[in-house]
């Protein structure tokens, strides 16, 4: 009797199964360094299936050991040309896929996008004062 084996590519999200493999079958832990998901935003379009996306990061200060912005800009893979300037986006590792591109671009809901607004009825049960 041997246990039931669930396909571990099932439970990723479905911009990870275009083709692209993540790095091994297994979902690293969370405490793993090195494995942690990034987020940033998209700086430049402009070259075909690759977006620039730029994370920003607080680091301690050498000196003044103040939390200070760093900014780092990487390549990811975008093979539907979704994504434009400004979206952000999450970069999942994965294999390399050229030179400098070893992350894929998955959408994530913008910081400050509206959220949908829910129907109201137009009928609510009480008579306008033009009806009265």
């Amino acid at each position: 009797m041997a246990p039931s084996q669930e396909d571990p590519l099932s439970s990723l999200p479905e911009a990870l199964l275009l083709g692209f493999s993540p790095l091994g079958a297994d979902i690293p832990p969370a405490n793993c360094p090195g494995h942690e998901d990034l987020q940033g935003r998209v700086v430049s379009d402009a070259n075909d299936k690759t977006v620039a996306v730029e994370v920003t990061r607080l680091a301690p200060h050498p000196k003044y050991k103040r939390r200070i912005r760093k900014k780092k800009t990487y390549q990811a893979h975008d093979p539907e040309n979704k994504f434009k300037i400004g979206d952000f986006v999450q970069l999942e590792k994965s294999r390399p896929i050229s030179k400098t591109k070893t992350f894929l671009a998955i959408p994530v809901a913008a910081r400050n996008a509206p959220k949908p607004v829910e129907d109201v009825p137009q009928d609510l049960g009480l008579p306008l004062e033009s009806q009265t």
